[in-house]
């Protein structure tokens, strides 16, 4: 029997120790585990920017990917708003894409971090005239060109 903590027992223990008092549900989004957490605290626990919920997404990632390099990437919401944010960013994404498809010139994204991105990567990834593109550096933050697929002959 393993005893390897599941990434809802890591996430209960750091919030435990950062004295929140919490509920945490397991959720499924597009084939992604979402711990999905209830608080009285959500301001505090989300964060300016939505700061601390990235950083706790990122940590216990890390936490996750230690124990087991090929564990799943978990996603980390509190109160839905991280679903909001996410769709309100795939609306501007196709905003923007509109507006590629209307003059045929590329468009360069704000910078965005590796979630933002991965969010933007997918809300395109089966369109068949928008592609989007970011550079294979170790930046923390980049900018995404939403451009027009070439059309093969």
């Amino acid at each position: 029997m393993s005893t390897t903590p599941t990434a809802r027992q890591l996430l209960d223990t750091m919030l435990g120790f950062l004295g929140f008092v919490f509920e945490i549900e397991e959720q499924q989004r597009d084939g992604h585990l979402v711990l999905q957490i209830y608080t009285h605290e959500a301001d505090r626990l989300t964060g300016a920017r939505n700061q601390t919920m990235d950083d706790l997404q990122f940590l216990l990632n890390r936490m996750l990917q230690m124990k087991d390099p090929s564990a799943p990437r978990v996603i980390v919401d509190v109160e839905h708003r991280r679903a909001m944010r996410d769709d309100a960013l795939a609306e501007k994404m196709r905003h923007l894409a509109e507006a590629v498809r209307a003059t045929g010139r590329p468009i360069q994204t704000d910078a965005l971090n590796s979630y933002d991105r991965y969010v933007v990567h997918n809300v395109f990834k089966d369109d068949p005239e928008i592609t989007t593109w970011s550079p294979t550096d170790d930046a923390k933050v980049k900018r995404i060109t939403i451009k027009l697929r070439k059309k093969n002959p």
